[in-house]
Parts: C-alpha cells; sequence; structure tokens
C-alpha cells in the first residue's frame, strides 16, 4: 500500500544552491562579530563605571580608618624591616609596603589610632593600590559570569550587583586586606572557569591553557598568602577541578592516559606550583624583616636569635644557669610568653588578694627574676654554684623584689588549678615559695643550660606544675595571659626555658650556633600563626558580630566615627534581593533535578518496553510498493551544512545556567558556612567573599526566569532592575563616601529615612 505524500512546493530558489551552502557560515561569523563587540562594550563599561566609583574620594578622609592602624603600620614595618608578629601570612602586608614604598611613603607614619590625620604623610599610593585590585574584581566578575552561561544580560547584572554595593565599595577603598584578597579570590575563579572553557574547546596542552593553568595556581597561592580563608577557595578550585576530571575519565573516546595526563599537569600547576610560591613569599618575609621589633616574644628563643638587635642575635652570654643569675623564663610552647609581674595585685574575689603573676610576649624589665636557693635569701660572694636537674629554688622578681608562689586558692581563670602571686617582702617569703627545676628528660646532677635545656617548675609543697594555660585575664591583668599551677605535673604547657641568662662569675658562649635554618623557622611562624588565630576572642566592649546576621545585612560597622563618618554596610537592595534569588536558586535546582530523574526514569521504561515488543514481534521487511514520504521542503534545496557553532554564539541552555549556579552556590557555601563552627572573634567583613559569589549568582537566576519571556521583556526587566541598582547606589552612596551633620536616628539628618533598621547605626 502506498504511503501517504506531502506534495512538494515550488521552489523559489532554484538556482541557488551555493549561495545556500555558503549562507550558514557566513551567518555564524556575522552573530560572532556581534556578539564580541556587544561583550567587550559592556566590559568596556563596566571598567569604566568600577573605576569611577572606587577612585571618587579615595583619598579621603584623610586620617586613619579602622583597620588602617594595623596593616598601614605593618607596611611601615616591612619597609623598615621590623620584625612583628600577625596572624594573617605576609603577603598583602608586604604588597601594602611595596606600594607605599614605590609612591613615596617612608614608613615613619605611626598609624596609631583610627582618626589620627595623616598631614604630609604620602598615604595616598597604598589606598590607590588596594582600590585598584579592588576594583578589578567587577570586570573579572562579569567575564566569568559570561564564560559560564554565555549571556550578557546575566553577566552584566551580576557585574552591577558587585560594583553598586555601598559595602564592597568601602572594603576597597581603604589600605586592608580584603581588597587585595578578594581579588587574587575571584582571580582564582576567572582562571578556574578558564580552563574549564579552554579544555572544553579541545585546547588542552596549548599555550592558552598552560597559562591560565598557572595564573590559576599563582593566585590560589596568592590568596591563600593574604589571609588563611583563602583556603575556602582553594578547596573551591579542587572541586571543580576533580569534577573535570571524572568527566574525562568517563569519556570513552579519550584513552586512559589522557587522564593520567591531565592529572599532572593539573597537579604540577595547581599543587606543586602553588606550594613552591607560598614557600616563597615566607622566605621573602622572614629575609626582609631581620630587625628585631614588638612581635619577638611570640616566637621561640632560637628564633629571636637570626633577628639583627634582638639580645639572643649573636649572643654572648652564659651556657650554665647559676645560683643567682637574673634571668627571664619563657613558656616553651609554641607562642609562649615570658614569666612576668609587676606591682598590681589580684583584685578582690580573685584568690588572695596578692601580686599578678602572668606571661606577657613582649620583652620587658618585668620579666627578669632572681634564682635563689630555697633556704638562702643569696649565694656567698665570690662562690659559683650551677643550678642542677632537681635543686629546689626560690625566683624572686628582680624589680618588686617578691617571690614565686602558690597555694591552696582556684586561679582566677582556671579553677582547678592553683593561683600563682607574687609573695613577701625584699625577699623573704614562706614555704610555699619553693620550687623544684626538672630537666625534662634530665638525669641526676645534670645541669640547666640557657636557651636548649626544657624545664618544669614543680610547687615542693601543692605538687603542681607551673603552666601558662594560655587563657586571656580580664583588664585588671592588663589582657595578659595567666600563669597557674597545674595538678597534673606532666600539662604540656608547663615546659619553659631560660632565656636571657646574666651572672658575673660564668664565661660567655656565642649562641649563633643555634639558631635555626629558613625551614624551621617557616614551621614555626605557621605554629604561631594558626594559635594566634585560635586565640582571637572578643575583648572587652569590642564590637563584634555572628554569621547570622552578616547575610540580612543586620548591622554595619565603623570605619570612621569622627565628625567625618564612613560606616560598612551593604546596600540592602542588593544583599536582601540576594537572599531571594539564593532560594530561588535552590527551588530551581530542586524541581529541575526532580524532572530530570523523572525523565530517565520514564526514558529507561520506554527503552525496556520497546525492548520486550521488539522480542515478540520481529520488525516486517518494508513493502516493495510502499514509497518515501516526502517533507514539505522542495526536494531540489540541499539540506544546508551546519556550520559549527562557536562558543561566542552557542545558545544560554538553561542546563548549562544552573550548572553554572551551583557551582557558584558552593562556592558560597564555602566562604560562608565555615564561620559558623569558628571560635574565634568574627567580623561583618568576613562575609563578603561570600556575597560575590552571591551577587554572581543572582544575575544567572535573574536571567535563567527570565528566558522564556520576549526578548524586548528581558530588556525591559533588565533595564528595570538596573535602574534600582543605580538609584539605590546613589542613595545609599554617602555611607561610603562619607556622611557629616546628625547621626540618622535624629529626624533632622539627611540620612533619618534610610535607617530601616534599629541596628543600622550610621
Amino acid at each position: 500500500m502506498a504511503a501517504s505524500v506531502v506534495k512538494a512546493s515550488k521552489c523559489s530558489r532554484r538556482g541557488s544552491t551555493k549561495e545556500l551552502a555558503k549562507n550558514p557560515a557566513k551567518n555564524a561569523t556575522d552573530s560572532s562579530n556581534k556578539a564580541n563587540w556587544n561583550w567587550g562594550l559592556l566590559l568596556a563599561t563596566v571598567f569604566l563605571i568600577t573605576f569611577a566609583t572606587r577612585f571618587y574620594k579615595v583619598t579621603e578622609p584623610d586620617h586613619i580608618c579602622w583597620d588602617e592602624t594595623h596593616f598601614g603600620k605593618m607596611g611601615s614595618w616591612y619597609i623598615n624591616r621590623t620584625f612583628f608578629f600577625d596572624v594573617h601570612p605576609p603577603l598583602g602586608k608586604m604588597l601594602i609596603g611595596l606600594s607605599g614604598y614605590l609612591t613615596g611613603y617612608d614608613g615613619k607614619f605611626a598609624f596609631d589610632k583610627p582618626g589620627d590625620k595623616y598631614n604630609e604623610t604620602r598615604y595616598q599610593g597604598m589606598r590607590y593600590f588596594c582600590t585598584t585590585l579592588g576594583a578589578l574584581i567587577m570586570p573579572m566578575g562579569f567575564d566569568t559570569v559570561y564564560d559560564l552561561t554565555r549571556s550578557h544580560e546575566a553577566a552584566i547584572l551580576s557585574a552591577a550587583y558587585l560594583v553598586f554595593d555601598v559595602g564592597l565599595l568601602t572594603l576597597n577603598q581603604y589600605i586592608l586586606l580584603d581588597p587585595i584578597l578578594l581579588f587574587f579570590m575571584m582571580a582564582s575563579v576567572w582562571g578556574m572557569v578558564k580552563i574549564s572553557k579552554a579544555t572544553a574547546s579541545g585546547a588542552s596542552y596549548s599555550l592558552r591553557w598552560w597559562a591560565w593553568l598557572f595564573l590559576t595556581g599563582t593566585m590560589l597561592s596568592c590568596t591563600i598568602s593574604v589571609k588563611f580563608v583563602g583556603l575556602f577557595v582553594v578547596l573551591l578550585v579542587g572541586l571543580h577541578t576533580a569534577t573535570e576530571l571524572w568527566i574525562i575519565l568517563g569519556d570513552l573516546e579519550k584513552p586512559i592516559w589522557e587522564t593520567a595526563k591531565q592529572v599532572a599537569c593539573r597537579a604540577i600547576a595547581l599543587i606543586f606550583w602553588p606550594v613552591f610560591l607560598y614557600t616563597v613569599f615566607f622566605y621573602i618575609h622572614l629575609t626582609v624583616l631581620n630587625q628585631s621589633g614588638n612581635g619577638d616574644g611570640f616566637y621561640s628563643s632560637a628564633f629571636q636569635s637570626r633577628l639583627i638587635g634582638n639580645s639572643l642575635y649573636n649572643a654572648s652570654m652564659p651556657r650554665d644557669v647559676a645560683y643567682g643569675s637574673v634571668v627571664t623564663i619563657k613558656n616553651h610552647k609554641t607562642g609562649g610568653g615570658y614569666l612576668h609581674s609587676h606591682f598590681h595585685l589580684y583584685p578582690k574575689g580573685v584568690g588572695a588578694r596578692q601580686q599578678q603573676i602572668t606571661t606577657y610576649t613582649h620583652k620587658d624589665e618585668n620579666n627578669k627574676f632572681v634564682i635563689k636557693p630555697q633556704n638562702k635569701q643569696k649565694v656567698a660572694k665570690g662562690k659559683l654554684q650551677l643550678l642542677k636537674h632537681g635543686d629546689l629554688i626560690r625566683l624572686e622578681h628582680l624589680m618588686t623584689k617578691r617571690n614565686l608562689h602558690s597555694h591552696a586558692e582556684p586561679s582566677p581563670m582556671t579553677k582547678k588549678h592553683l593561683q600563682v602571686t607574687g609573695y613577701g617582702e625584699n625577699g623573704v617569703g614562706d614555704v610555699n615559695d619553693v620550687w623544684r627545676v626538672m630537666i625534662v628528660g634530665g638525669k641526676i646532677n645534670e645541669t640547666v643550660h640557657t636557651v636548649t635545656s626544657r624545664l618544669r617548675f614543680i610547687h615542693m609543697v601543692q605538687n603542681c606544675a607551673l603552666t601558662s594555660s594560655g587563657k586571656q585575664l580580664p583588664k585588671w591583668g592588663f589582657e595578659q595571659q595567666e600563669v597557674s599551677c597545674n595538678p597534673n605535673i606532666r600539662d604540656k604547657y608547663s615546659q619553659w626555658n631560660v632565656e636571657d641568662n646574666e651572672h658575673e662569675l660564668l664565661p660567655s658562649v656565642s649562641f649563633s650556633i643555634y639558631a635555626p635554618g629558613f625551614f624551621a623557622r617557616f614551621l614555626e611562624s605557621h605554629a604561631v600563626m594558626l594559635q594566634g588565630n585560635a586565640g582571637l576572642k572578643p575583648k572587652e566592649g569590642e564590637v563584634t558580630s555572628r554569621p547570622w546576621q552578616w547575610p540580612i545585612n543586620y548591622k554595619g560597622q565603623f570605619f570612621s566615627g569622627s565628625q567625618y563618618r564612613i560606616y560598612l554596610l551593604g546596600n540592602p537592595l542588593i544583599w536582601w534581593s540576594n537572599l531571594i534569588f539564593l532560594a530561588l536558586f535552590v527551588v530551581v535546582f530542586m524541581y529541575n533535578a526532580i524532572v530530570q530523574q523523572r525523565r530517565d526514569g520514564l526514558a529507561e521504561a520506554q527503552a525496556l518496553a520497546l525492548a520486550q515488543e521488539s522480542r515478540r514481534s520481529p520488525c516486517p521487511a518494508q513493502s516493495e510498493d510502499s514509497e518515501p514520504s516526502t517533507t514539505d521542503i522542495c526536494s531540489c534545496c540541499p539540506t544546508p551544512p551546519s556550520a559549527p557553532k562557536s562558543e561566542s554564539q552557542a545558545p544560554c541552555q538553561p542546563s548549562r545556567s544552573l550548572q553554572a549556579a551551583a557551582w557558584l552556590f558552593v562556592g558560597w557555601v564555602l566562604h560562608y558556612l565555615p564561620f559558623w563552627a569558628m571560635g574565634r572573634v568574627l567580623y561583618f567583613h568576613h562575609y563578603f567573599p561570600a556575597l560575590i559569589f552571591n551577587s554572581m549568582l543572582t544575575g544567572i537566576i535573574f536571567n535563567y526566569i527570565i528566558r522564556p519571556l520576549p526578548k524586548w521583556v528581558q530588556h525591559v526587566l533588565l533595564g528595570g532592575v538596573l535602574s534600582v541598582l543605580v538609584y539605590s547606589f546613589a542613595v545609599f552612596s554617602p555611607l561610603a563616601y562619607g556622611m557629616t551633620g546628625p547621626m540618622a536616628n535624629e529626624p533632622n539628618s539627611t540620612m533619618h529615612k534610610l535607617k530601616w533598621l534599629p541596628t543600622w547605626e550610621f
């Protein structure tokens, strides 16, 4: 039986076969060129608006704002080569110091406290440097979203969310680590996307591919070299890379050797190269800072012996410790302080009202003690008696003439420990002043040595070990660290060493042989930094915040609280809409996952049914008199060859947009949720890395939602949103550019109507 035939219409284009065959490629090229022009024009616009908004009033106010007092001071120390301690890795501070040095800053400004006028100080170069890095975040964000989605609309909206946030603007304009950190973080994500794009286009192992690999590795190293929270973007890039390698492994058209090559190349560029750079940054840091400074005391005695100007540098002091020696005693734990006392007493209600004993991390005359026999005030003049393992001694504080003492009173902070005090008058006390000196791993009659002997001081009566608990005392203890006596005499924090040693009868020897090498100092620096980070607790009266407050823009923080006020607060329309689109992404992603799972199940069921049907009834041969059906396209027009789609003209598929949004969501999670588990002090500005991911995600989801609408409707909606963002930026920009006059809680203030939440303090 003949099949039905659809009559072919007469061809109106007969004779133009060659032109038809050529048109698709020409059209593809034209479309690609147009897309590239649009991309370039939009990127130039983002550059222009970003730099205009960031550099406006960048040198105002002309006084220290917020943490400029810390990081400006540290930049000065790099210029002066003065050693200091900080809880963050060194790269950001080194770059601030370098930018100041190259722009004429001499490193002499004190950076004492917020509000101090810069006067004639050439601080501008450091602000310009930080602002430039902060301004480059927005163009990279634009290009990253465009490469992820191939959508100009998604890219421009994401960039607008970054450009018109007054919080990011404020954070970018000052001498801080944050703009440097955010720049390197964004550059790492940008490089990650470029690697993926080059790999997908078949450009693996090309010069461009290798360049992006090493650029990304460099940016990862720089990010974690500014702050340890850079580890979060390292995790993101690691997860993305592992996913790509898994996909390559599953591509059966490629041999297994291809996967091995990809793993090796990425390990070189994204693991070994960043580790090498990270080590180089610390080598530069430790080489430049070779002068003794106020951070010496956080490090071991051996570490300090490498610092010019330190009492241990090229030190010549007695090797042995003897009775009558004037010594400083340092806790042997990482970052441990010096045994210290002063004339102040413990307050009423805190154990016995006797003299305070603490540990102090800076060198001070109040750190000096005299070693005396347990039953004598002093050793006979001219007689030398060395201190040995197991000896009973008293330690008299040189400045106050009171003895190190303990008794059956609870310690002020660690109640399970006993209180340690300074007791007596002119070195005369009681039996509770007696301590047994024990060398860790020592033998009978072994002599105590300066620096190298690890010691325990065991109280003779209470049988407890002198220890530094690591807990910070309140203001009555000048926020120094608690010293207590632990009944557990094996407490790991009960080990001490003699650092400085003065005795007129003992010969001096050089201690340069005990100076550690680079890798020993590298490891100790990390141990001290990590311990310092863990010990960052809120101080009395200090304004802090909690992670739940950050996404809702609950409370900002003052950068400048004088007559010229700067207040760090996000643009509320941007921050609150970010949360809405974050929730929408979760809903849309879950919905699509469920729909896709059902479709896969349906396809599998249909395939199974078709297979069963084919087994029951074999396919009949085609009838000889059957005629093939024709289409309504004329047979004289050959099917035009399809032009290969370039990436620039490839449509923004919904699955592609959701996949891009999913990675940005992972970035937001990695940069936000870990703060919930942190016990250290936290501030509002810790949320801004997560904010960048959320803002890019918003642009993608907004574009995903409006895609089914007609093009002109999409553009109207996009234009409306952009107009609202620009207006809200103009309204809230005084928060970043400076406010004068009454506070917002006063009715006659120009900012009164903008105080939408009672917790906003501007």
